[in-house]
């Protein structure tokens, strides 16, 4: 018979583990001695924070490569086919949301393998259940252009796009150019538009708002470089 993949949270930051996981997602991840990650080294950090009872020299983890072929695919899948259990893990939050894992588990499905989500932190969702935006139609968009006409264009595109579909959407950026971003949707979008920055998900300095972009002109920028951020945007008929 084969294993079952198992699909784990990881900490949105450095945490000690009951502060974001279950007793019940530990113990499965505790109990698992193969892991696809989409970084080898934060994962075997994150199975130490876990206390994981194996040396960390003794479990297989294999990282996710940039080009995941099919070939690889089936190679990383393989201790399945052997009837290991395997769990596959983001780099932070859950895996298969916004990262290349969701392929290796869409492979599972097409071989008959069993797989089995386990709940943990998500930064997407946390955002929107925080943010007061519509959580019935909402749409994730990964990154923005970096830079422009490309990113303002893109903005312009979403806003119109919320107007009509009564949709909230969901984008993100790499910390170091949170701050341009912010600026560029101040500039981009209109005044009656909300707009929520959600920031350090779960960490001790955890800093979620929601206004109007005509609000957040009035208002001191926040403090977004080199922290992890969701942004979040509705625009009301």
């Amino acid at each position: 018979m084969s294993g079952a993949l198992y699909l784990i949270p990881v900490a949105l930051g450095n945490l000690p583990w009951p502060d974001f996981l279950p007793q019940a997602t530990r113990d499965v991840a505790c109990r698992l001695s193969h892991f696809v990650v989409e970084n080898a080294k934060t994962a075997r950090a994150e199975l130490k924070r876990l206390g994981h009872p194996i040396p960390l020299r003794e479990i297989a983890v294999e990282q996710l490569p940039e080009q995941l072929t099919q070939t690889e695919i089936d190679r990383l899948l393989a201790p399945l086919q052997d009837g290991h259990d395997l769990g596959l893990m983001s780099e932070a939050g859950c895996p298969g949301v916004a990262d290349p894992g969701a392929l290796l588990v869409r492979r599972a499905h097409e071989l008959g393998i069993s797989v089995r989500p386990l709940v943990g932190p998500s930064s997407l969702l946390l955002a929107l259940m925080a943010s007061g935006l519509d959580g019935q139609r909402f749409a994730f968009h990964g990154y923005l252009p970096a830079r422009e006409p490309e990113r303002g264009k893109k903005i312009g595109e979403l806003e119109k796009d919320s107007r009509r579909l009564q949709q909230t959407q969901i984008f993100i950026e790499t910390p170091y150019r949170n701050a341009a971003l912010f600026h560029a949707l101040l500039g981009a979008c209109q005044t009656g538009t909300r707009l929520c920055v959600a920031t350090d998900l779960t960490l001790p300095g955890q800093f979620i708002a929601t206004h109007t972009v005509a609000i957040w002109k009035k208002k001191p920028p926040p403090v977004l470089e080199r922290r992890p951020t969701v942004f979040l945007l509705f625009s009301a008929d």
